[in-house]
């Protein structure tokens, strides 16, 4: 029965992973003039009627899900339903546990404080392609890479983050959007979704919506 729904759900819309390389805008068409032709979702995805759902900024990389089914961006765009997403952070320095926990309880950016979030210092560099073009070191600069999972998408969060406890990020790169994965895409490589990725896309939208529906109870009593 799974099965059969995925396949419904798949002949009705299409639903693509991306792997967005640096230096490639988050959009079909380029609406800034600007002196120098720059790269588009155009330029590496022929499925005509997709539309991410979530941005990447042009120097972030990694994963991007593409789809025209208008309910499922919806959700994914809602800060109220909270979907994770996962990124892989090289940052400046070594963070110390201080930093670590800063970061995990929410940091205050301009007007706003971040939510908590899910944060490790990675033993290894995660294993990634090399990025064109590669990162600017500095001599006797060391670095170290983070990986953190956040419930919202604010404009240049991470990197607003990294900075605020004094690390900044010289990388960053999306290696998951709840349950889909970066792991079998190179940079400029899409593909459909599986079945069970599928299946488990909306499985991750139902317990967001129930999670959601809680929380506005839950603040509708606090109110009264």
């Amino acid at each position: 029965m799974q099965n059969l729904k995925s396949k419904i759900l798949s002949v009705c819309y299409r639903y693509l992973l991306f792997y967005k390389p640096y230096g490639v805008l988050c959009q079909f068409t380029d609406a800034e003039p600007c002196d120098t032709d720059r790269l588009t979702l155009k330029n590496y995805v022929p499925v005509p009627s997709v539309y991410p759902a979530g941005r990447l900024d042009l120097d972030s990389e990694g994963l991007l899900l593409l789809t025209n089914d208008g309910q499922l961006q919806h959700r994914l765009l809602e800060p109220q339903f909270g979907h994770p997403r996962t990124y892989w952070v090289q940052v400046e320095r070594i963070p110390d546990a201080t930093a670590l926990t800063q970061l995990s309880l929410g940091v205050k950016i301009q007007d706003y404080r971040t939510r908590p979030a899910s944060v490790k210092l990675l033993p290894v560099e995660p294993s990634l392609p090399p990025r064109e073009p590669p990162i600017r070191f500095r001599k006797n600069v060391p670095t170290a890479w983070l990986e953190i999972t956040l419930t919202e998408g604010r404009n240049r969060q991470v990197r607003r983050m990294t900075a605020a406890v004094g690390f900044p990020t010289l990388r960053l790169v999306r290696a998951a959007i709840g349950p889909l994965r970066l792991q079998d895409l190179e940079p400029g490589q899409w593909r459909d979704l599986t079945s069970d990725e599928l299946l488990a896309l909306h499985q991750l939208n139902k317990t967001s919506s129930r999670h959601s529906l809680n929380s506005n109870i839950k603040n509708h009593k606090i109110r009264r």
